[in-house]
């Protein structure tokens, strides 16, 4: 049996962004840091959505959305796909235009473990 060994740049990271929502910039500053401050070194690849035919084809909840391993880093309760501001539910309870540290580690801790284990 061949067993895989698991690399951290085989992690993959896509924040997908609409132009009309200002929130992107402050969503990659923070995805940045937390992928700093957990050690991993990879390309942020950075998608933006012009069209709702491209936000359906990208099944596109909203901006930001991060996606780490093509999971979202919080899962959407909905299925309405489109040109829009993405609101996330903080810890606290708290409506917030971007997704706290605590999920985007989270996120990144889970999609590590995963890849050791493959």
């Amino acid at each position: 049996m061949i067993h895989k060994v698991a690399r951290l740049d085989e992690l993959r990271v896509t924040l997908q962004y609409w132009e009309e929502c200002p929130s992107h910039d402050q969503a990659l500053a923070r995805l940045r840091k937390v992928l700093e401050d957990e050690g991993v070194h990879v390309d942020i690849e950075l998608v933006k959505v012009e069209s709702e035919e491209q936000a359906m084809r990208l099944r596109f909840v909203g901006s930001p959305t991060i996606l780490v391993n093509d999971v979202d880093i919080d899962p959407p309760t909905t299925s309405y796909y489109g040109l829009t501001c993405r609101a996330y539910r903080l810890e606290d309870g708290r409506i917030s235009p971007l997704p706290s540290e605590r999920m985007i580690r989270r996120a990144v801790q889970e999609a590590k473990v995963n890849l050791k284990k493959v």
